[in-house]
């Protein structure tokens, strides 16, 4: 039997290879083959259902001329028949449902509404009242633009960034509690830690944005500069008390006349010192002795007040008795009884008093106890009557 497979197989050529292959899969009675019975190459077959065919074994025209039932095609021929069909491929009796210049026009229209869409939304812009923007072309600074409706080429052709320059904003160096001290040295070789606020806003956004590389660390670092600087030209006393106007104030300017060498675009509005005390090591005793300089301070109010009640008494006095010396030149005699009188009445009227004469002493008459004595029933039978 091989010798004979040897023989067709060299006389069929590639035609038999296939027969070859073919017969061995249906004697292996492998799920590709047909399976022994009836169609087999010999003939013979035993009447039972032929098995699935191979669908990677092509139909041999030789079988189809000896009188076999050509078979139809696969399913997977099939399934890509009808991808084809679906994609506008369905050949010339157009079995599929779109054409291919139908899906090229769909292509193109859809293409053509994403571009639309991209360019509209890239291009429109609103620009808030309270900011300006920055647009840049290809990447470089191109112009600045304030508020209202705005039009660019579309991106990634220019872009636009858009900052606030009315905001207020506030930057915290230092804090009041210990774990963040924030020394300084002043004048007197002191050493104080100061806690302050830096308020600023953008002025310049192109600056803002393309100058510096870190805006923010920029500003702290030219803030710390400014305070160290301006603090060092004040004592200690200065720096936790009095000067911390003045300290604010060159801070300030120090501030701004550095941001603007470097170009910053950033406007200082103002320092707020939040807290200026010694190191927490030798808090205790500078309170103690910020203590005792206000009571000082205390009592030398206190003495200036009294001096200038004590003065402006004796300016009153001095006033009145140049009044009275012009009523004493005009008539001395009664100018003189009637001091005389007022003077008496002043020293005896809240005292008792016996009144002597020159001729013997006069009889004496508690007139006080009895005045006492009339107002006490008056005073109880008010209270009765009530």
């Amino acid at each position: 039997m091989s010798n004979e497979n040897d023989g067709s197989m060299a006389g069929r050529g590639p035609g038999g290879l296939r027969r070859f292959f073919h017969q061995i899969s249906q004697m292996a009675n492998s799920p590709w083959g047909s399976g022994p019975g009836k169609g087999d190459d010999d003939g013979k077959g035993d009447g039972k259902r032929p098995g699935p065919r191979n669908p990677w074994v092509t139909p041999d025209p030789a079988d189809q001329r000896r009188g076999q039932k050509p078979r139809g095609p696969s399913a997977l021929d099939e399934l890509l028949r009808k991808g084809r069909g679906g994609f506008g491929g369905g050949g010339s009796g157009g079995g599929g449902q779109f054409s291919f210049g139908d899906s090229a026009k769909l292509w193109k229209w859809a293409i053509l509404a994403v571009v639309a869409v991209w360019a509209l939304f890239s291009s429109f812009h609103i620009v808030p009242p309270e900011k300006e923007g920055v647009v840049t072309r290809l990447g470089s600074y191109s112009r600045t633009v304030g508020p209202g409706v705005k039009f660019t080429w579309p991106a990634p052709i220019e872009r636009i960034r858009m900052e606030d320059v009315r905001a207020i904003r506030t930057m915290a160096i230092g804090s009041p509690n210990a774990t963040d001290e924030n020394f300084v040295l002043t004048r007197d070789q002191s050493i104080v830690d100061i806690a302050y606020e830096v308020r600023w806003s953008v002025r310049d956004p192109e600056l803002f944005f393309f100058q510096l590389a870190d805006p923010e660390g920029t500003i702290r670092e030219v803030a710390e500069s400014a305070m160290r600087a301006t603090v060092a030209n004040f004592d200690l006393v200065q720096a936790i008390g009095p000067g911390r106007v003045e300290i604010e104030r060159q801070v300030q300017q120090r501030m701004q006349a550095l941001l603007n060498e470097y170009r910053a675009g950033v406007a200082i509005q103002g320092i707020a010192i939040r807290q200026a005390d010694p190191p927490s090591e030798v808090d205790e005793a500078f309170k103690e002795v910020t203590a005792a300089q206000q009571e000082r301070e205390s009592a030398i109010n206190l003495a200036r007040a009294y001096e200038r009640q004590i003065l402006e008494r004796a300016r009153g006095d001095t006033s009145a008795f140049d009044k009275i010396y012009e009523q004493y030149k005009l008539a001395p005699g009664v100018t003189r009884q009637r001091l005389y009188y007022e003077t008496m009445e002043a020293v005896l009227s809240n005292v008792d008093k016996t009144i002597v004469e020159a001729r013997g002493v006069t009889p004496y008459l508690p007139l006080n106890e009895v005045q006492k004595r009339l107002k006490t029933p008056e005073a109880a039978a008010t209270k009765g009557g009530e």
